[in-house]
């Protein structure tokens, strides 16, 4: 699925225009799903912590059992490369993506030595800074002991999906998930943040969720900034009691929410903030695309 109308992929040492094919009917990681990837961003000439999500990629890598093909700088060097392909401050979602060929003796398990990466970039314009709607969802996180949460792998997004899926079926356009113990982890595809008595609250990472590189920038920078952020345990009557709900992830960056099931919530200020002080942070960074 090509999710831009524009798209260069770097697959077998060179790149490639188009959605190229890089997988095997026979391949480890078509049938067994061994497969991990990561998602930074490129807009306005800058990529924001690009090096983190080259980093993450290979902690990934090994977390599924394989051999990373090459390690974070020299990812960051050819997704640089690549960016160069496209029409200078183009918004771009840059995804490196690793997965396993052969099996070990077991079948189930990678040879580790098998890995093959590739790495997509298609264009994505960032949506507008506007308000989302969110329900709870019944479907549930799992635990490290439940899955393979430690690393962003594909085969863990079909339960995002079905959340998501579920959420917009009734008229939302993303849904709170719980872990396994009731308490709030994420959304279906972005860490969640909350404001209340001028304190920012946001899950604790307690393994059933990704942790995200947007996530741990914003609370940074609103710390820095003279904000309260803590990160605790929440249910969903936490949420419902909020000031303010805003949402942080990779392709929107920082998103406010404007309706909590039937409750209608402003953007507020501290959601204005935080996406005010990451774009001060991507544009001051080191990190330019061009």
């Amino acid at each position: 699925m090509a999710i831009g109308k524009t798209i260069h992929t770097w697959f077998d040492g060179h790149w490639q225009e188009g959605n190229t094919p890089v997988m095997g009917a026979a391949d480890h990681g078509t049938w067994q799903g061994t497969l991990v990837f990561d998602g930074a961003r490129a807009f306005e000439g800058v990529m924001p912590d690009l090096d983190l999500h080259c980093a993450r990629i290979v902690r990934s890598a090994r977390a599924m059992g394989m051999d990373p093909v090459m390690q974070g700088p020299e990812i960051a060097a050819l997704i640089a490369e690549g960016v160069q392909r496209f029409a200078p401050g183009a918004a771009l979602y840059l995804r490196p993506m690793m997965w396993s060929t052969e099996a070990s003796p077991a079948l189930i398990d990678a040879e580790p030595g098998s890995t093959r990466m590739a790495i997509c970039i298609e264009d994505l314009p960032l949506p507008d800074f506007a308000g989302l709607s969110l329900t709870v969802s019944p479907f549930r996180r799992p635990r490290q002991d439940t899955a393979l949460t430690e690393a962003k792998a594909a085969c863990l997004y079909p339960n995002n999906a079905r959340i998501v899926r579920d959420a917009r079926a009734r008229g939302f356009h993303n849904a709170l998930s719980l872990d396994l113990d009731g308490h709030v982890a994420e959304t279906a595809s972005t860490n969640v943040f909350m404001v209340r008595d001028g304190v920012v609250l946001t899950p604790v990472p307690n393994g059933t969720f990704l942790a995200g590189i947007t996530r741990a920038r914003v609370i940074g920078l609103l710390r820095d900034a003279g904000l309260v952020v803590e990160e605790t345990s929440l249910t969903v009557g936490d949420f419902h009691a909020a000031e303010e709900i805003f949402l942080t992830g990779n392709a929107s960056k920082v998103m406010p929410v404007t309706r909590f099931e039937d409750r209608d919530l402003p953007i507020g200020p501290v959601a204005r903030k935080a996406r005010a002080l990451y774009w001060d942070f991507a544009h001051s960074s080191r990190i330019a695309a061009e």
